[in-house]
Order: C-alpha cells, then structure tokens, then sequence
C-alpha cells in the first residue's frame, strides 16, 4: 500500500508552514447561547466570563419589565409572537433581543418589543409597541379569513 502525504513545499517553492495548524471553529470561540424559554418561574445560570467576571444566563422566565410613560411595570409574559433572530425561535417560545412578545399588564394583552439581551444580562426589558392601522387591518382580515374556513 502506497502512503501520499502532504509536501512540506509550496507549488512557489516556499516552505509551508506549520501542517497541523487550522482555523478555529465558531464552537470553540464562545460559550453555547442561552435560549431563552418561557417557564413558570425564572432560572439563572451564573457563567464565569472573560477576566473573571460573572455573566448572568437567563434560562427561563415568566416576567418582564415594561416601561409605559416613563414607568415601568413587571408583566406576565403571554406568548412569543414573533422573532426577527430566527423564525423558529417564535414557534419555539424562545426570547432574544428585538423580539415581539405578548405581556399581559394589568389585565390587558399588549404587545412589547425586548430591548435587554436575556442571555447576556439575565433579565427581560421590554418596551410597548403601537400596532399601525395597516398591522391593524390585515390582521383583521386574516382573523376574518380563519373564521370562514
């Protein structure tokens, strides 16, 4: 059996350089992200980061904080609705930063935007957003579609 290895020349004639050496992977760079899910009671993890600094992983939660007028109230989390980081995410129930979620406050279901990063700072910020007249009518016309089928 014939063994081919690898020349230690370049087609230029220049040595090559360490033959072992290879890129790192994106695994190996960082720690796995947190995915946020929701839960019936919040779960933290508690990471050592770089320069032995602490970083505070939110698992799990049930609330929110929203701010309204310049106050802010914490809100039972409802639902994911949307996920602009991957549409899986709102499927799944998982929470990032930039994600609409459905907060109930004071008896009321109103729709918020996160702007914390949960898997970094361990708690969800979140901020009412206001639908437009046109999210308005076409989801009235898609609830009025679902209702004829």
């Amino acid at each position: 059996m014939l063994v081919t290895r690898k020349s230690k020349r370049k087609p230029s004639g220049g040595l090559r350089h360490s033959l072992k050496r290879r890129n790192k992977v994106l695994t190996q760079l960082a720690n796995r992200p947190a995915l946020t899910t929701l839960a019936e009671e919040d779960h933290r993890k508690i990471v050592r980061g770089k320069g032995a600094n602490k970083k505070v992983k939110l698992a799990a939660v049930k609330f929110a904080n929203v701010v309204l007028n310049k106050k802010n109230f914490k809100a039972e989390i409802k639902t994911v609705k949307a996920n602009p980081a991957n549409r899986e995410y709102a499927r799944r129930n998982i929470i990032t930063k930039g994600a609409l979620i459905i907060v109930d406050i004071k008896g009321a279901t109103k729709l918020a935007k996160v702007t914390s990063r949960p898997g970094q700072s361990g708690i969800v910020n979140c901020i009412l957003v206001e639908e437009t007249q046109e999210q308005k009518e076409t989801r009235e016309r898609k609830d009025s579609k679902s209702k004829k089928i």
